[in-house]
């Protein structure tokens, strides 16, 4: 698996993350930023063209060095400053804004994970994501629980049966906007969860 992980596991996240039909989701999951950003999740840097003016700097973070190789190549032909790391630590209250889009569900320990967004983000801080997980229908449920063991052992760790909004809501960040729904594509793997969360 070590293979798969490091050379086709990438290229495959890359050509599966950069159809069109999920590119309004990318830019409405940026539009709000501002300030010193951090993405989690970074990827191949499919993000970095979508961010607007109000952003100075992105931090981004994500366990693929190769994905990462791709987001440094991405961030030399954009304008902003971009600083990209396997796992970067960052001090509290340190960054205006937190984007995840399509990063919860791979991540090992989602709760630990929020629990890290909180921590950096300053007072006031948002945490916009753009994530996929279980549907509210039984019946898609029954699938997304039956294809995930097998789904997550190809697909990085991608888990189609986690709940983002319950976990946003678990943290201690305060939910402003969420929005669900179902893309085109086969039920099981594309329930979204929209939403914007914000640090008291």
């Amino acid at each position: 698996m070590r293979f798969y992980d490091r050379h086709i596991l990438p290229r495959l996240t890359h050509l599966a993350m950069r159809q069109d039909l999920l590119l309004p989701y990318r830019r409405r999951a940026v539009s709000s930023a501002r300030g010193r950003v951090l993405e989690i999740g970074i990827g191949s840097g499919l993000n970095l063209p979508l961010y607007p003016d109000s952003v100075d700097h992105v931090v981004g973070v994500d366990p693929s060095p190769e994905l990462l190789s791709l987001a440094g190549a991405a961030s030399r032909s954009n304008a902003r400053e971009v600083g990209i790391a396997e796992n970067l630590p960052l001090e509290d209250r340190s960054v205006d804004c937190v984007v995840t889009s399509w990063t919860l569900c791979s991540v090992t320990d989602p709760r630990q994970a929020l629990s890290e967004i909180r921590r950096v983000l300053k007072p006031g801080g948002m945490f916009s994501f753009v994530e996929h997980g279980l549907a509210p229908e039984a019946r898609v449920q029954k699938w997304q629980h039956r294809l995930t063991p097998i789904w997550s052992c190809c697909a990085g760790n991608c888990h189609l049966n986690r709940t983002p909004a319950a976990l946003v809501e678990e943290s201690g960040l305060q939910t402003e906007r969420l929005e669900t729904g179902y893309a085109a594509g086969p039920k099981p793997v594309v329930f979204m969860y929209e939403g914007l969360a914000r640090r008291a």
